[in-house]
């Protein structure tokens, strides 16, 4: 059975790869490569790659048709949507990027796999309806107006990002009551860690996340890391986060296509542990691990910083069968700081 994952040259996209490969599912990545690697996708996990645009809706039809020549004439039966920028900051200056890529993009993608689907239909094909496992976040809630955060809780995004994966929701869930696209949406929050093997990790350029920033000032004397705010109304004054392993939110996007193709519906899950980190404990367990210090500087509090940000996974748990696995503290540590040390 053939998967499509767009964005699968990126960090959650390439474990979830992974994930879908100990599966026995074959894969095909569609990425850009404006964020992603390719040699992850070439060499490491060996899989096709096709180097385009989910916004090409002609490339699209082409790949879940069993039409392009890295699907080896086999139809695409699912597809995991990772494919989007994600830097909240760049989002408030260039809202328009945002809007264009994450949204617009992802609407001739969909396009695709509608028109798709009503041809097989016509055909009486039993593959007719192609689901969808859209990958979201816990940005979609913006400051939350309850903790933990449920399924349920009101969503109110206060950065483009967040507004855009809202946007996308919405839209699978109008795709699915009209056009019957079966689809789930995961909403997970703090993503971190490398897989255990060390051969896949956090790479971004620009790095913005909390664990890959520490290492870096934990390994460079010179270097110090940029504390945003220490007077919240927590008990350490950091802000506190629900840190989650990526390889377990690898494992939920498994567990829920498993699901969306025994059983055709519209699904929205949190992913997360339920138990928040101020920055200032995962910090303390950077330098446990590492056995390094980490120089602080600490700065002014960012604009629309939530001090907390909990989720209820319960749902997951419940209807998924899922477990986050290796998402505690050390371990997320651990991993990520072996992957990091083959980047130096």
């Amino acid at each position: 059975m053939y998967i499509l994952v767009t964005g699968g040259a990126g960090y959650i996209g390439s474990h979830t790869v992974r994930a879908l490969q100990r599966e026995e599912f074959k894969v095909v990545v569609l990425d850009n490569l404006v964020y992603g690697h390719k040699e992850i996708v070439e060499k490491i996990l060996k899989v096709p790659l096709i180097i385009g645009d989910i916004g090409n809706k002609e490339l699209v039809k082409k790949i879940i048709s069993g039409q392009h020549p890295k699907t080896n004439g086999e139809k695409i039966m699912a597809v995991v949507h990772f494919a989007a920028y994600a830097y909240v900051g760049e989002s408030v200056i260039d809202p328009l990027k945002y809007y264009k890529n994450n949204v617009k993009e992802s609407i001739s993608f969909f396009e695709a796999i509608v028109q798709e689907s009503l041809e097989r239909s016509l055909c009486n094909d039993k593959t007719k309806l192609i689901p969808i496992v859209f990958s979201s976040s816990c940005a979609t809630y913006g400051i939350p107006s309850e903790l933990p955060i449920i399924e349920t809780t009101q969503q109110k995004p206060i950065n483009p990002y967040g507004k855009s994966k809202l946007m996308v929701e919405n839209i699978l869930e109008d795709f699915y009551i009209s056009y019957k696209i079966p689809s789930m949406i995961f909403r997970y929050f703090n993503a971190a860690g490398a897989d255990p093997e060390g051969d896949l990790g956090e790479n971004h350029q620009p790095e913005t996340h909390l664990i890959p920033l520490a290492l870096e000032a934990a390994s460079k004397q010179n270097y110090r890391f940029k504390l945003f705010g220490d007077d919240y109304n927590t008990f350490d004054g950091t802000c506190i986060r629900d840190y989650i392993h990526v390889v377990d939110i690898a494992d939920a996007h498994v567990k829920g296509l498993l699901k969306l193709l025994n059983k055709e519906g519209q699904y929205i899950y949190n992913l997360g542990t339920g138990k928040g980190l101020s920055v200032l404990q995962v910090l303390n367990s950077i330098e446990k691990i590492t056995k390094l210090s980490i120089n602080i500087e600490k700065r002014p509090r960012r604009p629309g910083d939530p001090p907390l940000l909990i989720a209820s996974s319960d749902k997951a748990f419940n209807e998924l069968n899922w477990q986050p696995r290796l998402s505690n503290i050390d371990t997320i540590v651990k991993h990520a700081w072996e992957w990091y040390q083959t980047l130096l």
